[in-house]
């Protein structure tokens, strides 16, 4: 599931965050930040997200409406990998609501009672390290009170035992 987000800068100016995040472990899998949002600050996260993962054919990619989600690039990545865009349908904001709860997330924890990043340098370090955590140690009660990263192991695991019985 992708989303964009934008983030207070203390210039009075504003950082813009594209994510891509496993719907299944909610491990953000791709991710990038600039200080604009042109149709490459989606499409560069999304080329992290598959070349991090390596998605096998028909991967369902799921996004808002927002028009970088339209754009050749986009469009020509996912068809690159042999993925399915998915759009939320018009006027439905409940399509895409664990991407609007990782925003939540996101501002409330990064940000950690600050009303602005310093800078887009400074946005760009410390979701590095946040979403290292995020997906390391954060832990999820939707997935039983475990980080994505163990969860993730866990259902490898589970995968590979049923395939060998």
């Amino acid at each position: 599931m992708g989303d964009i987000t934008y983030l207070p800068l203390q210039n009075g100016s504003w950082a813009y965050l594209a994510a891509f995040q496993d719907v299944y472990t909610k491990r953000v899998v791709g991710w990038q930040v600039l200080g604009s949002m042109p149709e490459e600050l989606v499409v560069s996260a999304l080329r992290r997200a598959l070349l991090s993962r390596q998605p096998a054919k028909g991967l369902l990619v799921h996004s808002d409406r927002g028009g970088q989600y339209g754009g050749n690039g986009y469009r020509g990545l996912l068809t690159k990998w042999q993925a399915m865009r998915s759009m939320s349908r018009k006027g439905e904001c409940y399509d895409n609501a664990q991407a609007e709860s990782l925003w939540s997330r996101v501002k409330t924890e990064v940000l950690l009672g600050r009303s602005a990043f310093a800078s887009l340098t400074e946005a760009q370090a410390d979701l590095t390290i946040y979403f290292d955590y995020y997906n390391q140690q954060r832990r999820h009660s939707a997935l039983g009170y475990e980080c994505p990263h163990t969860f993730e192991q866990q259902a490898l695991l589970t995968k590979t035992q049923f395939c060998l019985n």
